[in-house]
């Protein structure tokens, strides 16, 4: 009986594996399409009829940051008269809306204890607009955090994108603090590996991209026909681009249009942070699994990209979660003694760090290559990228812990404290 168990260790551990890398294999399709894309230098003559578009900021107690955002707004290499900002100073105990004010932003302030939240305040935000401002007749609207910075050709390049006819665009997320720690790092890398390894190959093949979190565009049109912004689930940004994409909605992607965010650097805020992610992609999946794979077996439209956003909500997280605790029970059956306590141990010690090497070397090989490919758009030392490179699987490996927490807590909306304060210029 112990050496069936031992088998069955062996046996399980390897179809996890196996598992994992057939549901990811399609990335490293991606990874080929990107590389050929980025070596496309081609220039294309764009239209670039100038669109009016309002700007939203959510902000809560973010007095130290969002002036700099305003500012790198306000400098953008684009018609100052069709670009309008507006703050919705959230829940704020601090001079946000004051800072945001003399900065030349339109401030709108919101009291809410019950529905807390990004969503609920961008929501606020566009009611007002639609309200009071509708003669400005905005094509979009553009979507940061208070703690972000655009290149000054940010605006432009999008605009760009969106005469093309995509109607939610996402853009190129780079990081104000790169260099902080292994952890603001580990954040920075994952957000460059998705703009070029993900989003670029998903542009270059015509299928939808994602947006994530900060740095888009949506048409107003889209926005009127939804009702408001509608999505208040934990993670509203992943919930938008799932139902727009079940709808038939392709995003795109504007790799020329940078900006910046900050990214946590205390382990502390990146485990609720991410804990608050993961519960939030288990939502997601909860409310809209059925229609993505419905979608994907028996679409109309988007088929591929309603198995993409599948794997991107659900799997990774599940798999990871479910081995760590059928591994777990593997333990324990040899703490308690059951068979050859030591034996079991010693055998499924062995798979683990035969596992986790080669987690590690996927993991290290696409940082180590998105590395090398964002070199000069990466704004730290050459010593610490390459450490980083090193420390970027760990980072990733702590999504496991989180994952399976996530699966049996209650989780609630945070802020987090944005203290980089940094201009576009300090930043480079």
């Amino acid at each position: 009986m112990g050496s069936q168990l031992l088998t069955f260790i062996n046996d399980f551990n390897f179809f996890m594996f196996l598992l994992f890398a057939l549901m990811y294999s399609y990335q490293f399709v991606y990874m080929i399409v990107a590389f050929k894309n980025k070596k496309n230098k081609k220039t294309v003559m764009e239209n670039s009829h100038p669109n009016k578009y309002a700007v939203i900021i959510a902000a809560r107690n973010e007095e130290l940051v969002i002036g700099q955002l305003i500012k790198s707004i306000k400098n953008q290499k684009y018609p100052k008269e069709l670009i309008d900002i507006f703050v919705v100073a959230d829940n704020c105990t601090d001079d946000t809306a004051k800072v945001a004010k003399s900065a030349g932003a339109i401030v709108k302030e919101r009291f809410n204890k019950v529905n807390i939240g990004k969503g609920y305040a961008l929501d606020f935000m566009i009611k007002i607009i639609e309200r009071e401002y509708s003669f400005k007749k905005y094509e979009g609207y553009f979507v940061f955090d208070a703690d972000n910075l655009l290149d000054e050709n940010y605006i432009g390049e999008m605009n760009k994108t969106f005469n093309k006819g995509y109607r939610v665009i996402t853009s190129y997320r780079n990081s104000k603090n790169y260099d902080q720690n292994w952890i603001s790092a580990g954040y920075a890398l994952w957000f460059l590996h998705e703009a070029e390894y993900l989003n670029l190959p998903r542009m270059a093949l015509n299928t939808s991209c994602a947006i994530s979190g900060t740095g888009f565009l949506v048409h107003a049109d889209l926005i009127k026909g939804n009702g408001g912004w509608i999505h208040h689930l934990l993670t509203e940004d992943i919930e938008f681009s799932v139902s727009q994409i079940i709808k038939g909605e392709k995003i795109g992607y504007s790799r020329n249009a940078m900006f910046y965010d900050e990214q946590p650097v205390t382990f502390d805020q990146s485990w609720h942070q991410r804990l608050r992610w993961a519960k939030g992609f288990y939502q997601v999946f909860a409310k809209y699994g059925s229609s993505l794979l419905r979608n994907t077996f028996r679409g109309q439209h988007n088929r591929f990209s309603c198995f993409d956003m599948t794997m991107t909500i659900m799997p990774a997280m599940l798999v990871s979660s479910f081995s760590m605790m059928v591994n777990g029970l593997f333990y324990l059956t040899g703490i308690l003694g059951f068979f050859d306590g030591k034996e079991i141990i010693h055998a499924t010690t062995m798979v683990l760090l035969n596992s986790f090497g080669w987690y590690y070397g996927i993991l290290f090989t696409l940082g180590f290559i998105t590395t090398l490919t964002e070199w000069k758009k990466i704004h730290c030392s050459g010593w610490k990228k390459i450490a980083y490179t090193f420390t970027f699987p760990f980072f990733m490996f702590t999504y496991i812990p989180i994952s399976i927490v996530a699966l049996f807590k209650k989780v609630e909306w945070k802020p987090i404290a944005h203290t980089v304060v940094k201009s576009l210029d300090d930043v480079r």
